[in-house]
């Protein structure tokens, strides 16, 4: 049965397959009715129009990424120099399209895609995920989000134009404007970096932007009614973060006991990113051009990034799966996935971290997030169980939104 035969009027029944509902329970053996794109029941015993046999496959509501760059396509300055400026929105298409086809059906940028990119895909002129937008990342001169160079060039990670302005800022007044000016594009986060970065000339455990700059942001981002995402490495950016209201904390590579507790305290998410390092060292050994001191700080991140999600998790911080694809190859999302269990979280706590407390973290779990009724039909069904998330990317056999099936995994041969 194709999606065109899938009509929303109809009552579809997927049955024989096992639940993974959300919540982080273990998954159980249940049926999925769905009505017009929404999620009718969960259970059994339910009258159907249409019934998708899917014994042996676990259905999961449909992934979550919060931390991706649909514009930015891998990490050699050679070629962010010579790419022509509009085709990177032809790339976001081709990425958009492979991170849906991956299973996963919402995704938070994190700097790089406009409006425009967000309304292609709320109109259906291009398939992909929901898509939040940040937009810009406020940065200071000199920090995370500068590309300027020694020889006096500059190199941004995205092209600055009407629909993102740049994000440089120094002074409270600056980050006023700034942050105003980008809720005026129509920007869903405000993203900030409070250290430095892998990819940038500057040290990871610099602090940057300081009090009154930081609370400049939390300001006007709580008179805009939109919530705050921050870069950032080592303890004492992520401290400055936290306490001035930061909802999720990216990367967070250098935890200290104290930085775990206020995250902890102030229910702050964490959103580890442990694929970004080992994307980077992957590509710089196929041949990417990158500094040698970026490679050097991969490396080194990608040593005691685990250790530090493992750290978090065990004090009960709250954990949402992203993976800063853009920086590794998009459609390896689910990669994230396996390097999640191999740092110590169970299965069923990163498929938590996937689907429900994303949402959670996105305040869109009134929508998504959880296989229950009322909600919207985005599912990801899996081959077999989700004990073992090593190579669960290879396993996703469909993927459906708003209840109608974008992607079937064509069988080999």
């Amino acid at each position: 049965m194709s999606q065109t035969d899938l009509d929303e009027r109809r009552r579809v029944l997927l049955t024989g397959g096992s639940v993974f509902d959300g919540t982080g329970a273990p998954p159980q053996r249940a049926d999925v009715l769905i009505v017009g794109g929404l999620i009718a029941g969960v259970g059994e015993g339910f009258d159907a129009d249409d019934v998708l046999d899917v014994s042996g496959q676990t259905l999961l509501p449909g992934l979550i990424d919060c931390h991706v760059h649909v514009m930015m396509t891998g990490i050699d300055m050679w070629v962010w120099q010579q790419a022509p400026f509009s085709l990177m929105f032809y790339e976001a298409a081709r990425n958009l399209r492979r991170t849906l086809e991956a299973g996963v059906t919402t995704v938070r940028d994190a700097a790089g895609a406009d409006y425009g990119v967000k309304r292609a895909l709320e109109t259906g002129l291009i398939p992909g995920p929901r898509l939040l937008i940040s937009i810009a990342m406020l940065s200071q001169t000199g920090g995370h989000g500068d590309g300027h160079l020694l020889s006096g060039c500059d190199i941004p990670p995205f092209h600055s134009h009407p629909g993102a302005p740049d994000g440089i800022v120094d002074g409270a007044d600056q980050v006023r404007f700034k942050v105003r000016e980008l809720i005026r594009a129509r920007a869903d986060w405000i993203k900030i970096a409070t250290t430095g970065g892998v990819l940038s000339e500057d040290d990871l455990h610099c602090t940057q932007l300081r009090d009154d700059e930081l609370f400049e942001v939390a300001a006007e981002a709580a008179a805009a009614r939109v919530d705050v995402m921050a870069h950032a490495h080592a303890a004492a950016g992520i401290k400055a973060a936290i306490k001035h209201g930061a909802r999720s904390i990216e990367h967070a590579v250098y935890l200290d006991d104290e930085t775990i507790d206020l995250m902890r305290s102030h229910g702050t998410w964490l959103v580890p990113t442990l694929l970004a390092p080992v994307a980077i060292v992957e590509q710089v050994g196929a041949g990417a051009m990158l500094s040698a001191d970026s490679v050097r700080k991969a490396r080194e991140v990608a040593e005691v990034h685990a250790s530090a999600l493992r750290r978090a998790y065990d004090a009960g911080v709250r954990i949402a799966m992203g993976t800063d694809m853009g920086v590794g190859v998009h459609g390896e999302n689910l990669r994230e996935l396996d390097l999640m269990q191999r740092a110590g979280m169970p299965a069923t706590s990163v498929a938590h971290a996937a689907t429900g407390s994303a949402a959670e973290l996105l305040r869109l779990d009134h929508e998504i997030g959880f296989l229950k009724e009322g909600l919207v039909a985005d599912l990801t069904l899996v081959e077999g169980d989700i004990d073992d998330l090593s190579g669960i990317g290879d396993r996703v056999t469909a993927v459906m939104q708003s209840g109608r099936i974008v992607h079937r995994r064509v069988p080999a041969g």
